[in-house]
């Protein structure tokens, strides 16, 4: 059987997250159906990162195995077709033909999220549900200040959900960088692989020290507590994207 990779975008507000549930809308769930209408495969895909309800994603990978040798561009494109008359907002940028041994969860060697910030006092119209609105002035310099006593490898036990089901905590962070553009703060996190909410919850905990509520000394502690009780507020599923993930060119 073929298999295909899958680069995806999609606003995540109507779902309730990336995978497959018997009694809500998914993204996985429409692409599967989608997929079924164009040639009747059943076949479930495989994703760089299991997004939850309300996440977004401008790259999100996956990968697809179908019966029929397909040329790539009419898997886009009858995909896509199917997924417009569903009035899904999830769409296929590009597909195309890989190896067998790909495998969009295993055979990433980076994930790539970005989490968008709007600081200002007016509530937010056009960005309601694809960027979390902080009325309270944030210290960005003291963000991204904190943002580096994250990075490299750490148990990061008190910035993960309880439901998480990662055998370890230990992750190594490779970026966390904060950036503000006049209203706009974004936060880019990289690593190999990430935690379940460990980037909500990291941006939350940088929102504890923008806002002046903790210093540096109060994040480390958080972070050496190894207690998810002394994790800051996560912030909200809404304003994270992931943007893409890094594979290996023999691939």
């Amino acid at each position: 059987m073929p298999r295909y990779r899958l680069t995806i975008e999609y606003d995540g507000t109507p779902y309730a997250g990336w995978q497959r549930q018997d009694n809500a809308p998914t993204v996985q769930g429409a692409i599967e159906a989608a997929i079924f209408k164009f040639c009747g495969d059943r076949n479930s895909l495989g994703a760089a990162g299991r997004t939850d309800a309300g996440v977004h994603a401008l790259r999100q990978t996956a990968h697809v195995d179908l019966t029929k040798d397909w040329a790539a561009s009419k898997v886009r494109d009858a995909v896509n077709a199917y997924l417009v008359l569903a009035k899904d907002s999830v769409f296929l940028l590009n597909v195309e033909k890989v190896p067998d041994r790909f495998d969009a969860r295993f055979s990433a060697l980076g994930r790539h999220y970005i989490y968008r910030i709007i600081n200002r006092r007016t509530p937010l119209a056009l960005e309601a549900n694809r960027a979390w609105w902080v009325s309270k002035k944030l210290d960005t310099d003291a963000m991204q200040e904190a943002a580096q006593l994250l990075l490299g490898q750490h148990d990061f036990t008190t910035f993960r959900s309880t439901q998480c089901q990662s055998k370890s905590p230990v992750k190594t962070l490779d970026v966390l960088d904060v950036q503000r553009h006049g209203e706009l703060i974004e936060v880019r996190a990289s690593a190999r692989s990430f935690l379940h909410n460990q980037v909500r919850s990291l941006v939350g905990s940088l929102s504890e020290v923008g806002s002046g509520r903790w210093n540096n000394d109060d994040l480390l502690a958080a972070l050496a507590a190894c207690d998810r009780k002394a994790c800051g507020m996560v912030a909200p599923a809404h304003g994270l994207y992931m943007i893409g993930a890094d594979y290996s060119p023999i691939l």
